[in-house]
Parts: C-alpha cells; sequence; structure tokens
C-alpha cells in the first residue's frame, strides 16, 4: 500500500478505493493519541453510509471532511459496529441533520445506543438482515464477532473494494504518523497492546478468523491504529486465530 502521512490525509479524506460506481474513504480522526480513531464513508449511488462515525468531540471534524465529498446531509446511513462512545456517540448529531439516516447495528448494541439520547430512528438489525446490496450491486455483509469485545460486536465486509471494517478486531496503539501498517513485528506488538486486555479469549479470536474463510480480504480497516493491507492481511488474520487473550490470560489454569 502507498504509505500515507496522516498529518496531511487529516486535511481531506483518503480514497481507499473508487471503482464502479462504488467508492470508499478514510476520514480519520486527528487526535494525539495512540487511541487514534479511523472513521470510513462508503459512497455507492444514491447510498452514502458512514462506518463508526465516532465521539461526538470530533463531529465537526467527520463531518467537515464528509463535506468535501457530499452533503453531509446526503449520508444515508451509519454503520455502528458495537456501542461505545468513540464509536456511536455522534450518532446524535448525524441524526440531528438527517433525522430519516439508517442506523445499522445488532439486537445488543442498539438496546445500549439509545442512551445516547436518540430513540427515533430507524434501526436496521444486522443479525435479522445480514447483507446490504447497494446500487453498485457491491454487497456489505455483516459478519458477527461476538465478545470481541462486546457480545454483540461484528464487522463489515465490502466485496466489491475487499475490505473488512473490523471494528475494534485488528486494533493496534502506536502514536505513529503512518496509515498504513509496514512491518508486521512491529503492528503483531501494538495490536497485542490492545487485543490481550480488550478481547474476551482465544476462543472468541479464533472462532471469528472462521468466519472470514472464503472471504477475498484485501485491506482490514480497524477503528483504532493502522490500516492493514498486502501480506500483513492474512499475516494478521493468523496471529489472531493463535491468539491467548482476556480470560486466557487471567484463568491460565481454566483455559482449554
Amino acid at each position: 500500500m502507498p504509505q500515507i502521512d496522516i498529518r496531511q490525509a487529516f486535511d481531506s479524506p483518503t480514497v481507499l478505493y473508487d471503482a464502479g460506481g462504488h467508492a470508499v474513504y478514510w476520514l480519520g480522526i486527528n487526535e494525539p493519541t495512540a487511541f487514534r480513531t479511523n472513521t470510513y464513508l462508503i459512497r455507492d449511488g444514491d447510498q452514502t453510509i458512514l462506518v463508526d462515525p465516532g465521539h461526538r468531540a470530533f463531529f465537526q471534524q467527520v463531518r467537515d471532511r464528509v463535506a468535501q465529498i457530499l452533503p453531509p446531509e446526503h449520508v444515508t446511513g451509519m454503520i455502528l459496529c458495537h456501542q461505545d462512545p468513540d464509536v456511536a456517540a455522534s450518532m446524535t448529531d448525524w441524526l440531528e441533520i438527517n433525522p430519516d439516516m439508517k442506523v445499522y447495528t445488532s439486537p445488543r448494541a442498539q438496546v445500549l445506543i439509545r442512551h445516547y439520547g436518540r430513540n427515533d430512528y430507524a434501526y436496521v438489525d444486522v443479525e435479522a438482515k445480514p447483507e446490504l446490496i447497494l446500487p453498485s450491486g457491491a454487497h456489505l455483509k455483516f459478519v458477527p464477532a461476538p465478545f470481541l469485545h462486546f457480545p454483540g460486536a461484528f464487522a463489515t465486509y465490502d466485496d466489491m473494494a475487499r475490505g473488512l471494517f473490523t471494528g475494534d478486531v485488528f486494533a493496534s496503539l502506536d502514536v505513529g504518523m503512518r496509515l498504513w501498517a509496514e512491518d508486521f513485528t512491529e503492528l503483531r506488538s501494538n495490536m497485542r497492546l490492545f487485543h490481550t486486555e480488550y478481547m474476551a479469549s482465544n476462543i472468541a479470536t479464533r472462532g471469528f478468523t472462521r468466519k472470514l474463510d472464503g472471504l477475498d480480504i484485501d485491506i482490514l480497516l480497524p477503528q483504532h491504529g493502522y490500516l492493514i493491507g498486502g501480506e500483513n492481511v492474512r499475516l494478521a488474520i493468523d496471529w489472531l486465530a493463535r491468539l491467548p487473550c482476556g480470560t486466557d490470560l487471567i484463568y491460565p489454569d481454566l483455559s482449554c
């Protein structure tokens, strides 16, 4: 993947894919922290969908990036992979812009996101409707990721861009200024900082990687840290399948 200094990328949306009437953008959030948050946008015909729009504190930054692509009120939906504030809190701001915006999330997350102050929105249950077909013919497939790190967490696979929006899975902690991961040894170390404490167990990580079998994935797009492409995709998936984490480390004598 061509390397990008994110200090420059904050000035405008970064195109990750654009072909066949289907485009994916990295919007990013300019926060000087190891928990740097990634926000994405999918644009396809008359459908424009935010992926994990982020915390309210960064709403204006994300809105400004969206406005460089299209009027923000034309955003038609948002995918919330789970209910944490760094993922979902700005949903209320986006609903102020377009009250008809659809909210794609899991039933367990739906119970909790209402506590951000809105319950008058068009909720789409990604477990009951696990696939969304866009005008270009691209499919968004919602892949359950239970207990990574929330019971109702899920990832979203874009079959045209061959990208997997993974939420907290494959997140890495680093204050570097590169957009894409390069050296896998470094990436593995930075992912470990996050996963060993936040992910439930190896049963959960291994079960999720099995759900990825048969998906043609070119890029992994986590909510924190580096974007992952090239040979690092397979290396990251294999690493996750073998990772001891969470209760494996807290109760090692009880691990299978």
